[in-house]
């Protein structure tokens, strides 16, 4: 599910890949999308992108007479940028912008779950606060100056998915910095973060003459959860290119490598009032949810890395066959996550389901033909025996 960094990585790429690219004609999109036409049409013009948190903005810039048109993404669970021939579009490109040269190619919005979308105008969403990445110390002091907050009295790893206060941090990320910094999911945020702003007051006074490049020192010497709400996400913005690079066939294993707490086996999950998955590792804290008993990722699924993956063929993997190639133990979080999950998720009923690891054999399914035997059978051995 992209956050912050892979929203980042994408501009990154749509400026890297057309930058010298002239696109030429309007704007097509996908008769099954429900987002906005995009009325803009120009003989010739340049695309550029920024990120902020969990949204990109795309900028048209025409190279002529005209306006500007901008467009603000939010890529929802399978969101993403592809410049590509128009020969070979691929599935789900819902929005498309054309290039002048020939043969021609597309800068493609594919989004195969159709969570993400795009709306005119140059605006951020109103209510996000500033991005965890390109904007630490406005996000850090957007925190600590609001922890009377309602959204404090909450679990710190509910907090985390609060866009308000931690814009570009999802799922995965929020495992990561809460296990980096040892701190339990569920403790309560104000308690953590009222922490924090004591230990940075005491700083300054022992340290008032601290120079920017020493506070950077010291940040990386000894994060706090603010500081590894921004480090943690660059560390996966500057890692190696295969680890999210779509095209890479080893890029989830390579993820999978860096990632220290989420979904690695060994580690313990609970389901937060949200009805999200917190994997952690010790205890849980004070505020974590009643009746849940805490499940264990057993280690029998981490595999060789080396050793090839089992293929599995089923209606679900016809149908979404880039989720099916994902392990069973992606595939099952994906399914239960929605896009953004800034609160609760209302009238979704897997949102409440428990997450269970599929078995590593299924049973063979019974055709057709001999369930309905069987059922005759049974309702022949009810009643009367048949006529000879």
């Amino acid at each position: 599910m992209p956050e912050g960094p892979e929203l980042h990585l994408a501009g990154r790429y749509i400026n890297e890949a057309c930058g010298e690219v002239v696109f030429s004609g309007g704007v097509e999109r996908s008769a099954v999308s429900k987002n906005p036409e995009v009325a803009f049409s120009s003989e010739a013009y340049r695309i550029s992108a920024t990120s902020r948190g969990k949204e990109l903005r795309l900028t048209l810039t025409p190279l002529g007479p005209g306006e500007p048109q901008h467009l603000v993404f939010r890529f929802g669970m399978s969101g993403s940028f592809r410049l590509c021939p128009v020969a070979q579009l691929p599935r789900h490109a819902h929005l498309r912008f054309l290039t002048r040269e020939s043969p021609q190619r597309a800068l493609c919005f594919v989004d195969a779950r159709r969570f993400g979308s795009w709306r005119l105008g140059d605006a951020w969403q109103p209510g996000r606060g500033p991005c965890v990445l390109s904007e630490y110390q406005a996000f850090r002091e957007n925190v600590l100056k609001n922890l009377e907050d309602k959204a404090f009295d909450k679990p710190i790893c509910e907090a985390l998915l609060n866009q308000k206060f931690f814009n570009g941090i999802g799922n995965y990320l929020r495992a990561e910095i809460l296990y980096r910094s040892k701190t339990p999911p569920f403790e309560k945020a104000r308690t953590v973060l009222e922490a924090l702003k004591d230990q940075e007051q005491a700083r300054r006074k022992k340290n008032p003459s601290l120079t920017p490049s020493k506070k950077l020192k010291l940040m990386r010497e000894n994060p706090d959860l603010l500081e590894l709400c921004h480090t943690v996400p660059m560390e996966v913005v500057s890692a190696d290119k295969k680890l999210l690079d779509p095209e890479n066939s080893d890029n989830y294993a390579a993820f999978k490598n860096w990632l220290q707490c989420y979904l690695v086996p060994g580690m313990s999950s609970l389901r937060d009032r949200n009805g999200r998955t917190i994997w952690f590792q010790g205890e849980a804290g004070p505020m974590a949810p009643k009746g849940q008993a805490s499940r264990k990722k057993r280690s029998r699924l981490k595999a060789d890395p080396q050793a090839p993956t089992p293929k599995v063929t089923s209606r679900a993997s016809k149908r979404h066959p880039k989720a099916a190639a994902k392990p069973p133990e992606l595939a099952v979080e994906e399914e239960e996550e929605e896009e953004e999950a800034d609160g609760p998720r209302k009238g979704r009923g897997r949102g409440r389901r428990k997450a269970t690891t599929a078995p590593a054999v299924s049973e063979p399914e019974v055709p057709v033909k001999a369930r309905r035997s069987r059922r005759t059978t049974g309702r022949r051995g009810r009643g009367a025996a048949p006529a000879l």
